[in-house]
């Protein structure tokens, strides 16, 4: 086949795309996996006790709100990483500002203390399980997610990959965080950050492979 028919076959039939058809499917992506996710939650760990008590402490919802604020900022990237040469430009910044935000809450949490509650801070009742079960409530959202990706045309797809994990850490913190009774700045600034990064770190490394052209 000469390539000016090629052309002019694939060209047949092209329609426009649909405005913010990104922003939809990955929309849609995440009322597919949240649901899942609390189901998880629900099965697996349940909420905790006095979780109507918590929601009048201000940490309590620092608890949630900073990885919500990731998980938005990385619903903005994912969907400009699904689109060829569209630019990420300052959506990263959403990302990094909460962390750095509870990692200085951590820092005069930790110096404030005295020498002997440091650890107790730091380790909690719960810091074995905690990122493991981050990423596992967040693994239906990353799952929907990365399909979602595929069906469009990311062409960074180890960013486009990392910017899914992010989506899917920080809905998967924010749902842990209604079972978790860690309320401390230090535990939270390692363990649910390191939650996150682990997802964003397998979006990473599978996205190369899943969501390639």
């Amino acid at each position: 086949m000469k390539t000016d028919d090629l052309v002019a076959m694939l060209a047949t039939g092209a329609t426009a795309v649909p405005r913010r058809a990104a922003g939809r499917r990955l929309a849609l992506a995440l009322l597919a996996g949240l649901p899942l996710s609390f189901a998880i939650l629900f099965t697996e760990y349940g909420l905790r006790r006095d979780l109507v008590q918590a929601m009048f402490w201000p940490m309590f919802w620092v608890k949630v709100l900073f990885p919500l604020c990731i998980a938005a900022a990385a619903f903005v990237m994912a969907q400009r990483l699904a689109r060829p040469g569209v630019p990420v430009r300052r959506a990263w910044i959403g990302i990094a500002v909460p962390v750095l935000a509870v990692w200085v809450m951590a820092a005069l949490a930790w110096f404030n203390a005295p020498a002997e509650e440091r650890m107790p801070l730091l380790m909690g009742q719960s810091w074995r399980v905690c990122a493991l079960s981050i990423g596992l409530l967040g693994l239906p959202v990353f799952a929907a997610a990365l399909l979602a990706l595929k069906g469009l045309a990311p062409t960074r797809p180890a960013l486009a990959g990392a910017a899914a994990g992010a989506l899917a850490g920080g809905v998967g913190a924010a749902v842990y965080a209604l079972h978790c009774m860690e309320l401390t700045a230090p535990f939270l600034a390692v363990w649910y950050v390191s939650g996150i990064a682990l997802t964003m770190l397998v979006g990473a490394m599978v996205g190369p492979r899943l969501l390639r052209w």
